[in-house]
């Protein structure tokens, strides 16, 4: 008999609340320890442990030790795409979780999907980079352009390396609060990683969240215009 994927087994590891405010941390790209997750997901530390285990053993979550310390993190982008995009469909259905406490409008306008730039922001560079033609998109497959090789070049993004790793250069990553597509992939990453090495921007402890300024958001803005030159 043929072996069928269980998607219900990683459904069910992924719907229990915990263990989905555990993951949702994770979204963040850094390595968290069991402690720092237990706090976030409001359960004790032996409860985010056993959870931990589970999300380890599905090969959802991988740990690395550090001396004394044990160290959490998503084993990849596939797994972070999956939860991003569960994000979006509760959003759409209205299956939202009513806290207290304001809501956070830096999370959509600026956040750090696991490693790339999510929320408005990231939305707007790929918007730009499809208006000028330095992309073409077929689905959720990106394809990078000549011109938008040269313009990347010119940006301070070593193009050949990208393409030399094993990781997709480009993806479309459905962002769940503006409901239109962010860049993912290792551009993706590599570009929210200058944007933050030329000072533009900054991430806000304890939160997925992407602090830019104000000088820096306004040189996102022009060098990722919408008006093809």
């Amino acid at each position: 008999m043929d072996a069928t994927p269980d998607m219900a087994a990683i459904a069910g590891l992924i719907g229990d609340r915990a263990r989905a405010e555990i993951l949702m941390c994770l979204m963040a790209g850094k390595a968290l320890t069991a402690t720092e997750l237990s706090r976030a997901a409001g359960v004790t530390k032996q409860t985010a442990s056993s959870h931990l285990s589970k999300l380890v053993a599905a090969r959802l979550v991988a740990v690395e030790n550090a001396g004394r310390h044990r160290y959490f993190r998503l084993t990849g982008h596939d797994v972070a795409a999956v939860i991003e995009n569960l994000v979006g469909l509760a959003q759409r259905v209205g299956a939202v979780q009513v806290r207290s406490g304001p809501a956070d409008p830096a999370m959509r306008k600026a956040r750090v999907c696991y490693d790339h730039l999510a929320g408005e922001l990231g939305v707007l560079v790929f918007d730009s980079l499809g208006a000028h033609g330095f992309v073409r998109t077929a689905g959720r497959k990106v394809m990078l352009t000549e011109r938008g090789t040269q313009f990347l070049v010119d940006f301070g993004v070593d193009v050949e390396a990208l393409e030399a790793g094993r990781r997709p250069v480009c993806l479309a990553c459905l962002d769940w609060s503006v409901r239109r597509h962010h860049l993912a992939g290792a551009l993706g990453a590599v570009l929210l990683t200058r944007f933050v090495a030329l000072g533009w921007a900054r991430s806000k402890k304890g939160s997925r969240a992407v602090a830019f300024s104000a000088v820096g958001e306004r040189s996102l803005r022009a060098r990722f215009s919408h008006r093809p030159t």
